[in-house]
């Protein structure tokens, strides 16, 4: 690799764990502008100025992101990458067995709405992990604050996944959607598009402090949906920040419809969101819920958090046979009916 190759690397490398430890969104963003910024710088010049301690002067260039550059183009182990590394590593516990058994991730989104990573490299990364199969689950129109995509967008985006899919063989990048549940409980996109997917996910994004008896029956009626897969984080709850309180709803009835009607309950694994909480995922387990472990991951990074649904199962003693996130393709696909 050129100076300058390894420098864009190193930086790279640096975004990744930034978006694994959930670290400020800003942090990733200034390595990001840095990778950008020596992009176009030749190796002589980026290697005069880290012997000379003048990379600071280029544009979008700050002392931390100059550290791992500099130490990148002089082949030295950047320090504050292997901090950086250590920091954001996530622990296997009682979940390390079921980790090993992970297949895929049912849950991700790109830069088709609200993701900070294109197709290809969300796919790229879950490859490097060890997975086989990544579902993409780009959002539905409703949710325009994440720009979600329209059926015309969604089918673009399927065009693209094809040709990625013979790109990328054996692996697969499976074809998917988080739909919106509307207030009613129908869903945001009509049956026949949504019949034409691999895995459908449904979640409530929005008026999540509806009553518990309005809200159950908007979930069971999404649940019951013969081409939902995933029941997607239930509770719609924030942990961080400024937080948000769950939504109310019967969930021994959810519950019981996702057994009924064959929808798995999905362990959302981002940090902020941990959903089911402890007492409904106990209560899912209780009904024979099958289980989807999904990071729900807008970044590459994040297809690691996988882990976090792991160890809440481990601990739980739950078999990997219910986990859709262990099976191979062809039973999944043949489980959601969309087999070729």
């Amino acid at each position: 690799m050129t100076a300058t190759s390894r420098a864009v690397a190193a930086l790279h490398l640096a975004v990744y764990y930034l978006d694994r430890g959930f670290e400020p969104a800003a942090k990733g963003k200034a390595f990001s502008k840095a990778a950008e910024a020596v992009a176009g710088v030749s190796d002589d010049e980026l290697t005069r100025r880290s012997q000379a301690g003048t990379l600071t002067d280029l544009d979008g260039v700050g002392p931390s992101t100059a550290s791992v550059i500099a130490a990148a183009v002089l082949e030295r182990t950047p320090e504050y990458l292997n901090k950086l590394e250590a920091r954001t590593r996530l622990a296997l516990g009682a979940g390390a067995k079921l980790s090993e058994a992970c297949r895929s991730d049912l849950h991700s989104h790109s830069t088709w709405s609200d993701g900070g990573a294109s197709v290809r490299t969300m796919a790229m990364t879950a490859r490097a992990l060890g997975r086989t199969h990544l579902a993409l689950t780009d959002h539905s129109p409703r949710l325009t604050i994440a720009h979600g995509l329209t059926p015309e967008r969604l089918a673009d985006q399927l065009v693209e996944v094809s040709a990625l899919n013979e790109e990328l063989a054996p692996f697969r990048i499976l074809t998917g959607c988080e739909v919106d549940i509307l207030a009613d409980g129908s869903l945001d996109l009509p049956d026949e598009i949504l019949s034409n997917l691999d895995v459908v996910v449904a979640s409530a994004h929005s008026k999540l402090s509806m009553p518990e008896r309005p809200m159950t029956e908007r979930m069971v009626r999404a649940v019951a949906n013969p081409h939902v897969d995933i029941l997607g984080h239930c509770t719609g709850r924030k942990l961080v920040g400024r937080g948000r309180p769950q939504s109310t709803f019967d969930a021994e009835l959810v519950f019981a419809a996702c057994a009924q009607f064959g929808t798995a309950v999905e362990v959302n694994c981002r940090p902020e969101r941990q959903d089911p909480p402890d007492e409904l995922l106990d209560l899912a387990l209780e009904w024979d819920c099958l289980i989807a472990v999904d990071s729900d991951a807008h970044a590459p990074g994040q297809l690691e958090w996988v882990a976090h649904g792991y160890e809440r199962l481990g601990r739980r003693g739950v078999d990997p046979d219910r986990i859709l996130t262990t099976w191979d393709v062809d039973r999944l696909l043949d489980w959601c009916g969309t087999s070729p």
